[in-house]
């Protein structure tokens, strides 16, 4: 099943006029305007939240504008830069999210998300991603995921809330609710549709064709069937002007596994031939295949390190090819390196030479591309005496961070991803507990080394400030040794609540 994003930027000329003034920001409190002409006539472009608050609304007339907000700041439109921008954001959007990404003039971004959003958590978890990143930017987004490009557009423009995600097979029914304007169609016509009655495009699903074609044309039941999955719309991913991409077409469409391995072989062997002319390994290859029935399967696999080998890159995608789904036939296969880095001659290996350092990148892209390049991390430390604060996550082959952990006490291998209350027994302030209860059972404490005192972080926040653990190194009658801590030290209640936590197990 086909899963289509709609990514819609209400503001977006404002928000892009405002991200290029970086030297000196308009304020957001101040209305402002973008201008353009129609005719010999100024009217309002774009309009700032702060000048919509205002009664200012767009096609408005600027002199009527200015009478309505005193001081109202007008800058002229740009709408070459406000297309060319989207273009760039559509190419961001594809380096991070999906292969198959376009620009969908004039406010708003469409991406085939179909095996992609498992890579983002799923898809509730990938649509605020990009609404996160985007908000980040300074850039104001709404987004909906549906079964195509249809019901996604009128989705992220018309629904109710800022994020959709529509269940699949289910679009049709949240589709329905949604006013004729949602269909993509010139402004006369929907006028006219809602002056017979039609205000939901509920209201035109079941309708005799015969009568509403031969008034208003193909267009409107092209756009009705494309909003309820009848119709498939193809999605012409944006390229940037210096990709490499090699491409293969076929006679008969083909659709056996065997096949389409063959041609991924070849499609490689091309690839590889031309990132070695220009001394470039790749990251990550998206291979995009086109069928007959106008639907685009895509596939992404990256890699550890830039690499140009031929038989690795055509492993990783050829342990892909199970989730393909040809369909009636794939007519055009297309292969591009996505993201590229430099990549210098390998050198021959000598006898007299020092032995090679075993190179596990191969295994690290195998396991990444089947689980999820996030998933796959390697535990670096930081420069922290709180516990849960000296790790953090890096990339598997990430170059050392130059820090170490404390040594001065022992660590537990295990660290609890947050401390867990326990009851205890224990005499204040200095002494270990002599027994406590976890997860609801009982332990009676054997052995007990400790306090190792750990002050807050009083540069982080102020709360910090005196705050203060002890932690202690126990080991019960089963021989199961623990790491716990009093919050605080057993004293002065400003320096923490007193209650005891387990924060870790020793091996």
């Amino acid at each position: 099943m086909p899963r289509v994003v709609s990514v819609f930027l209400p503001n977006w000329p404002i928000d892009r006029f405002t991200r290029d003034q970086r030297a000196a920001p308009p304020s957001p409190e101040a209305p402002l305007i973008l201008a353009d002409r129609e005719g010999s006539r100024r009217i309002v472009f774009a309009a700032s939240e702060a000048a919509r608050g205002r009664g200012v609304r767009i096609g408005m007339a600027v002199t009527q504008a200015q009478a309505l907000v005193p001081g109202l700041a007008i800058r002229n439109a740009d709408p070459r830069a406000d297309a060319a921008g989207l273009e760039r954001l559509a190419l961001w959007a594809q380096r991070r999210y999906a292969p198959i990404v376009a620009a969908d003039p004039p406010d708003g971004l469409v991406i085939d998300a179909t095996g992609a959003a498992h890579l983002h958590g799923g898809e509730t978890a990938m649509l605020r991603d990009v609404i996160a990143r985007l908000a980040g930017a300074g850039v104001t987004a709404r987004a909906a995921m549906a079964d195509g490009w249809g019901a996604a557009h009128a989705l992220a423009r018309y629904g109710a809330e800022r994020m959709v995600v529509a269940p699949e097979s289910g679009s049709r029914d949240l589709v329905s609710a949604l006013p004729v304007a949602a269909l993509r169609l010139p402004g006369t016509m929907v006028a006219d549709l809602n002056h017979l009655g039609f205000t939901r495009i509920g209201d035109l699903a079941d309708q005799p064709r015969a009568p509403l074609a031969l008034r208003f044309g193909p267009q409107l039941h092209r756009r009705l069937d494309q909003a309820l999955g009848r119709l498939a719309e193809v999605i012409e991913a944006a390229r940037p002007p210096d990709l490499i991409e090699v491409r293969q077409s076929f006679a008969e469409p083909i659709g056996a596994a065997e096949t389409i391995a063959r041609s991924i072989d070849r499609l490689v062997g091309d690839l590889c031939a031309l990132l070695d002319a220009k001394g470039l390994g790749a990251r990550r290859l998206d291979l995009v295949l086109h069928r007959v029935d106008a639907q685009a399967q895509a596939i992404r696999v990256g890699t550890a390190a830039p690499v140009r080998n031929a038989t690795r890159l055509s492993r990783l995608l050829r342990d892909r090819i199970g989730s393909i789904d040809p369909g009636f036939g794939i007519e055009i296969m297309t292969l591009s390196a996505a993201w590229v880095e430099p990549c210098g001659p390998r050198q021959m290996t000598s006898l007299l030479a020092a032995a090679p350092e075993i190179d596990i990148t191969d295994l690290i892209d195998t396991i990444s591309n089947r689980i999820g390049a996030d998933r796959l991390y390697r535990l670096a430390p930081v420069a922290s005496d709180v516990p849960e604060r000296c790790l953090s996550r890096i990339a598997p082959t990430a170059p050392p961070v130059g820090a170490g952990w404390p040594d001065h006490w022992p660590r537990p291998a295990r660290l609890l991803p947050n401390p867990e209350a326990i009851e205890t027994l224990a005499l204040l302030p200095d002494h270990p507990p002599v027994s406590f209860t976890w997860r609801g059972i009982r332990r009676r404490v054997r052995r007990a080394d400790g306090p190792e005192r750990v002050f807050g972080e009083w540069w982080k926040r102020d709360a910090e400030m005196i705050a203060v653990r002890d932690y202690f190194r126990i080991e019960d009658d089963a021989g199961e040794r623990f790491w716990v801590f009093r919050a605080g030290d057993g004293e002065h209640a400003a320096t923490g609540s007193q209650q005891w936590f387990l924060h870790g197990i020793f091996g």
